[in-house]
């Protein structure tokens, strides 16, 4: 199996299934913040994310924000969002994925994350064998690792899955 192939690849969490999500068997998702659900700089959730996770929760799915940010990065948007959330998470490392099952009484196959790093959320996510959906980056600015490390790096392994028909940016699927 390769680690950075997702499960699924949309443009941006706007425009994922979550119905094809919810009839998969999926109950909680776990979404990464900067550059997944707002560009990096945003301090607070916009309007549109706001409705988004309003919509979700009503269609009874567990939400959780998943990040390597700090707890005072997230705090904001746990609080207008009104869900839960696991700061430090320490992306692609297995175990605060492992706690979040624990936690919250989960299978694997009742979970799935969403973000916008094959490094961090799409490995991370197939390493411990959740669902992995990847989203485009909302924004070109980044943490500086981000940006002069894992970034380059993806660039690498896009090239590489194109090549092989395996991964085509902006070529989406379910």
């Amino acid at each position: 199996m390769n680690y950075f192939i997702p499960d699924m690849y949309q443009k941006s969490i706007y425009h994922i299934d979550y119905d094809k999500l919810r009839d998969d068997g999926i109950q909680c998702l776990l979404f990464d913040l900067d550059n997944t659900c707002v560009p990096y700089k945003d301090n607070i959730p916009n309007k549109k994310l706001e409705d988004l996770f309003e919509t979700l929760k009503d269609m009874d799915f567990k939400l959780i924000i998943f990040s390597n940010a700090s707890r005072r990065r997230i705090k904001p948007f746990k609080d207008v969002l009104n869900v839960d959330s696991l700061a430090k998470a320490g992306k692609p490392r297995k175990k605060s994925f492992l706690k979040i099952l624990k936690l919250f009484n989960y299978d694997l196959s009742e979970v799935a994350i969403v973000g916008d790093q094959l490094y961090k959320d799409i490995l991370g996510g197939n390493r411990v064998g959740i669902k992995t959906i990847l989203v485009n980056p909302m924004s070109n600015d980044d943490m500086i690792l981000t940006k002069i490390i894992f970034r380059p790096l993806e660039k690498i392994k896009y090239r590489s899955f194109s090549r092989k028909k395996i991964l085509i940016k902006g070529k989406y699927y379910d």
